[in-house]
This record gives C-alpha cells, sequence and structure tokens, in this order.
C-alpha cells in the first residue's frame, strides 16, 4: 500500500477486518516491523484523538514519531500556487513538503476544508500536493472530504458488535453551532456502501451530501422512519454542501437531536459519534450515557485501525 486516502486504497475489506483483530489480540505483534523507520504527523487543524492513536499505533509497530502543528511553531505555508507571497506568509507548501520528506519514511496529514471554495476542498488540494511532492507514502488523518481512519475503526466497531450478519446502520444529520466539513460522513458513507449493509441516510432536505458519497445509500427525510428497526445509529452535523449554500448552516432544529424518542423505535439500537460530541445538540445525556452508547469502544478502535494501515504503508517501502 503506497497511500491511504479512502476505503478503496485499503483492498479487501474482509482481509482488513480479519487483520484489525488479529492486532486487537496483540498490539506488538509487528513492533520489529518499524524498527528504524520514522512517522511524521502533520496537523494544519487540532486533534485528539487522532494524534493519540495515531502516534500509539507507531509506537505499536516501533516506529519513530516526529509531530509538526502548522502556524504553531512552524512557519506559516502558502498552499495556491500563483499567489504573490507579500504577506505573512514566508514559505510555500510546495518547498516545504519535499524537505518533511527527506527527513521521515511514512506522512500522515490532517487538514480540514475551508468551506472558502468547494472545488479547492473537493479537489483534496493540500493532500495531494504531499502525495504528489513528498517522495513518501500519504496517508490521510482527516482531510477536506474523507475521514478514513475514523470510517476504518467505525467498521471495526459494528463487526465487533453486530448481531445479525446484515444489520440496518443509520447516519443521522444533528444540529450544531457551528458549520462543520462534511468529511465523517462522507467518509463513513463510503465505507458503509462497501458493505453489504442495510445503510440509510437521514437528514433534513438541504443537507444532502455530494452523490460520490451517498452511493446506493437509502436517503430518508424522516429521521422516525430511517430510525425504525436500525442496529446501529451514527449521529454527525455537516454543513450544507450543494450549490451557493456551501458550508451554510441551514438548521440548528433540536427536533434531529438523537434522544430516548428516536432511540425507542430502533432494535435497541448501539449508539456511535467519532467525538467531540455537543451533548443535547448533537445526542442528549441519556443516550450517551446508556449502555447502548459504544462511542469509547469505538473512539479506542482508532488505534486499531491507524496500526492496520500504517502496517500496511510499512510493508510496501522498498
Amino acid at each position: 500500500m503506497k497511500k491511504f486516502t479512502c476505503v478503496q486504497d485499503i483492498g479487501d475489506l474482509k482481509s482488513a477486518i480479519e487483520e484489525s483483530f488479529v492486532i486487537k489480540k496483540d498490539r506488538f505483534k509487528y513492533v520489529e516491523l518499524g524498527r528504524n523507520k520514522t512517522l511524521m504527523m502533520i496537523f494544519f487543524n487540532s486533534s485528539l484523538r487522532t494524534r493519540l492513536s495515531t502516534q500509539k499505533a507507531a509506537l505499536n509497530l516501533g516506529m519513530n514519531v516526529m509531530v509538526l502543528d502548522i502556524n504553531q511553531g512552524a512557519w506559516k505555508l502558502e498552499t495556491e500556487r500563483g499567489v504573490i507571497m507579500d504577506g505573512d506568509k514566508p514559505e510555500h507548501l510546495l518547498e516545504a513538503i519535499p524537505v518533511m520528506g527527506c527527513y521521515c519514511d511514512i506522512i500522515g496529514v490532517r487538514s480540514f476544508a475551508r468551506f472558502e471554495n468547494r472545488d479547492f476542498d473537493y479537489q483534496e488540494t493540500i493532500l495531494n500536493q504531499f502525495i504528489q511532492y513528498s517522495g513518501r507514502p500519504v496517508f490521510s488523518m482527516e482531510a477536506a472530504t474523507r475521514h478514513p481512519l475514523q470510517s476504518f475503526a467505525d467498521l471495526i466497531t459494528i463487526e465487533e458488535y453486530k448481531k445479525t450478519a446484515r444489520p440496518k446502520v443509520v447516519m443521522t444529520w444533528a444540529p450544531h453551532p457551528r458549520p462543520l466539513p462534511q468529511a465523517v460522513p462522507n467518509s463513513f458513507a463510503e465505507w458503509m456502501n462497501a458493505t453489504d449493509y442495510d445503510f440509510v441516510i437521514t437528514h433534513p432536505e438541504g443537507y444532502e451530501l455530494a452523490p460520490e458519497f451517498v452511493g446506493n445509500a437509502k436517503v430518508e427525510y424522516d429521521q422516525m422512519k430511517a430510525f425504525e428497526g436500525a442496529d446501529f445509529v451514527y449521529a454527525k452535523n455537516w454543513a450544507a454542501y450543494a450549490g451557493d449554500n456551501y458550508g451554510q448552516i441551514l438548521s440548528k432544529d433540536r427536533e434531529w437531536t438523537v434522544s430516548d424518542r428516536q432511540m425507542a423505535v430502533t432494535n435497541n439500537a448501539y449508539f456511535m459519534h467519532c467525538l467531540p460530541v455537543r451533548r443535547n445538540m448533537i445526542v442528549t445525556d441519556e443516550v450517551i450515557e446508556s449502555p447502548q452508547s459504544i462511542v469509547i469502544p469505538e473512539a479506542a478502535n482508532r488505534e486499531i485501525s491507524a496500526t492496520v494501515v500504517l502496517k500496511r504503508l510499512l510493508e510496501g517501502l522498498e
């Protein structure tokens, strides 16, 4: 494996899941694989679970780890070509990237959508610059359109907790005070569509995701109807995608907050969320604190998904 940015890069899902269970039983099974290899983690945006879980995964594999927070102790970086650099950014990413590649063997990049230009975001401009110019295997630690490490961990969690071979999985929009990127819901939809699960997306009108991510999922605008018989409920906010509304908040309707009311029509569903979560906006205290909430095991599986991905990238080094 030379890069990891989407579900297609992981290859056969069945083998990836099987490997994740092997690693979960013995996290240090491949500790010699990363000896004398260095991971560089580059953050354009804040992180808690991604930072800690990915660093722990690298340590599981015996790797050295360097962490760079852009704009915090490093030069501010210009990211667009053709810009006259007479402002506060003294270095261009196109020089910085190959320099970073000189100091490591694998690069992880975290760079969110900016909501300034949809084409810039959805072309994954920053992530693809690293892939093109670093000379190293690159993996996404959440980019503008996807969060594959999270979605892989979500899949592992569902496989662990499912009680039927083909569970019903519902991803629901929920309100939030700030406009959030579509990366997590896009990615979750992409990974769910790669399985044979019964997958449903529910959201208010105007919050349709890009068609390439919706795929074959059923879209239901009636949240209560969508929740009927669900085995897993995955809650997440996202800003509008379509047209001039890109990056905008169209609703803060708390009727969409996941509560006991919605969960009552499910098949005693497990509740999932990528975290951090705004309590009593996304989900009520009662639901997230219930025995059916698996947000902590889900977060714990971030270490496992990252370990599998880094292992495969290490195996792909020449």
